[in-house]
């Protein structure tokens, strides 16, 4: 739905009419739509976002402007991504005379969200469920939002900030902890929406850690490493560097010495910080960069 061009990826417009007759543009199911319809819900958004009276401000998937037209009375600019063509036309009419909007027809995981900012901004979203986690990583790239506020399932947002030692700490946990801070504001139920989703939601806060555990050059090894050691999340550390990293107990051991870890630790034990210091000293050992598809279990490769 994109129209590539020299702008990040994204063609920008600022007029055009709105879908014909006066009936707003209906949810479409293939795009994961539910139109956040819930005011209290839609203050929470956007208060979560600070003082943006100054601020540029990129909201991701304004749907029918529930959202936008809050952010419209209290930001400097905004600029909102819809890959809904429809929506995007009811949009462009809808805000034809605030000159400090901007609607952007792109799909946003094709999109520069830097580049079409233009100068540091925050970000807000209410996002189809089904690709959550690659909005938000897709929003990880530098430089980031100085603050992203995300709409999403309540089960995803509290793997966000699950704790370690939690049983639903995972992957997601430690990606996110390990360069941002991650703050539930609220729980958010189906009747907020039209049509209602079968589950809960929740408003989650995203803000960049000053003190980030991993430091931008390794940041990609650095998911690759704890996707590959949470696809063995029930095994103990000294086999998971092992399969990881194709090395033989007394090397593995090692390794993980070095950290100040236990051998005996699994990955959902680890804090960001710990995983951290595993990757630099793996990285040290001269171990390329893993991919969770390549990891093979020792115990189950051939002799």
């Amino acid at each position: 739905m994109s129209r590539p061009d020299g702008n990040g990826g994204a063609s920008r417009f600022r007029r055009g009419g709105p879908p014909r007759g006066d009936r707003l543009p209906a949810p479409r199911k293939r795009f994961g739509q539910h139109f956040l319809k819930d005011t209290r819900v839609l203050s929470s958004i956007a208060d979560a976002l600070g003082d943006v009276r100054d601020r540029t401000v990129i909201e991701i998937g304004p749907g029918r402007g529930a959202l936008t037209d809050l952010l419209v009375e209290r930001a400097r600019r905004v600029i909102a991504i819809e890959i809904d063509r429809d929506l995007a036309a009811h949009l462009r009419a809808r805000y034809a005379d605030r000159p400090h909007v901007e609607i952007v027809e792109a799909d946003v995981l094709q999109t520069n969200l830097a580049a079409l900012a233009g100068e540091p901004y925050v970000l807000a979203g209410n996002v189809p469920y089904y690709i959550t986690t690659p909005i938000i990583f897709h929003a990880l790239v530098q430089p980031r939002p100085d603050v992203a506020v995300y709409l999403v399932q309540k089960e995803v947002a509290d793997r966000m900030a699950a704790p370690p030692g939690d049983k639903i700490y995972g992957a997601l946990s430690v990606n996110l902890q390990a360069v941002v801070g991650v703050e539930l504001i609220r729980k958010v139920p189906p009747s907020a929406f039209n049509p209602a989703p079968a589950v809960d939601s929740a408003v989650v806060r995203v803000v960049p850690r000053p003190d980030a555990v991993v430091e931008p050059e390794l940041e990609a090894r650095f998911r690759s490493f704890v996707l590959a050691a949470f696809g063995l999340r029930r095994k103990q550390l000294i086999r998971v560097v092992r399969t990881i990293a194709s090395f033989d107990a007394e090397r593995a051991g090692a390794v993980i010495a070095a950290c100040g870890l236990s051998p005996e630790a699994r990955p959902e034990t680890l804090t960001p910080a710990e995983f951290a210091k595993l990757v630099r000293a793996l990285r040290a050992e001269g171990l390329s960069e893993p991919t969770a598809t390549d990891v093979v279990d020792p115990d189950q490769a051939a002799p």
